[in-house]
């Protein structure tokens, strides 16, 4: 549609009620027709923004949620060979619970295209490389263990091995990688969903709604500034 304004999206981590959070939020933007140009995400938004951007039907994801059974992305290690490293080696070697195998399987399984180049849109996702002891934004290559490298959270999953590196948690270093796409791509808004870590009360909510408007950035004749929306959700 000529003159439509072009949306930007980010998703923030969240862990597993982030998931859930960012994918009532995009089927939300998707019932209102606000449609998206460009999209980053960070661990649980990673791996829904990922879904999104391939082109999966959010609604067949939402049903997926609804009945997912834990053991298609989490895989822990028997608790007697936890216990044999913990006890008997003291921890080392110990680098997470569960493998990634089966999450990447699983993320596999959800995308409609396996790679970012065939996505509807540009997307990004975060990721710290424990080889160079900074984050990597990935917006090339296979979707799959890019978006499970940035929900790795350590000690709880082993680090994704990618072109010869070991990448964990994204939100490590950044909780919602707004760089990623701010001022690029031609946007003009910048809609971050940032999915709280407790539940705040509507005290904070308020708080949240009443600083988000401070202006930064909002010009509606330079393209090199846009408006940026916080859509802050807190829930139990």
């Amino acid at each position: 549609m000529a003159g439509a304004p072009r949306i930007g999206v980010v998703l923030s981590s969240g862990g597993a009620r982030g998931v859930y959070a960012h994918t009532g939020f995009l089927l939300a933007l998707e019932e209102l027709g606000i449609p998206i140009s460009a999209s980053a995400g960070c661990s649980a938004g990673a791996v829904v923004g990922g879904i999104a951007a391939s082109g999966a039907d959010l609604h067949a994801w939402s049903e997926t949620l609804a009945h997912l059974d834990p053991a298609r992305f989490w895989t822990p290690d028997p608790w007697l060979r936890l216990a044999w490293q913990l006890a008997v080696r003291r921890g080392r070697g110990f680098i997470g619970l569960s493998g990634t195998e089966a999450a990447v399987e699983f993320c596999r399984s959800q995308l409609a295209v396996p790679r970012f180049e065939a996505c509807r849109y540009p997307f990004h996702t975060l990721a710290v490389s424990l080889g160079r002891g900074r984050k990597v934004m990935f917006s090339s290559g296979e979707l799959a263990p890019r978006m499970v490298a940035s929900a790795a959270i350590p000690l709880h999953y082993r680090p994704v091995e990618i072109d010869g590196d070991w990448y964990c948690d994204g939100a490590l270093i950044d909780l919602a990688p707004t760089d990623a796409i701010c001022c690029k791509h031609h946007l003009d808004a910048l809609i971050i969903h940032h999915v709280a870590t407790r539940f705040a009360g509507l005290k904070e909510l308020t708080r949240l709604r009443c600083c988000s408007g401070d202006g930064r950035g909002i010009s509606p004749t330079s393209p090199s500034r846009f408006t940026v929306v916080h859509a802050d959700v807190a829930r139990r």
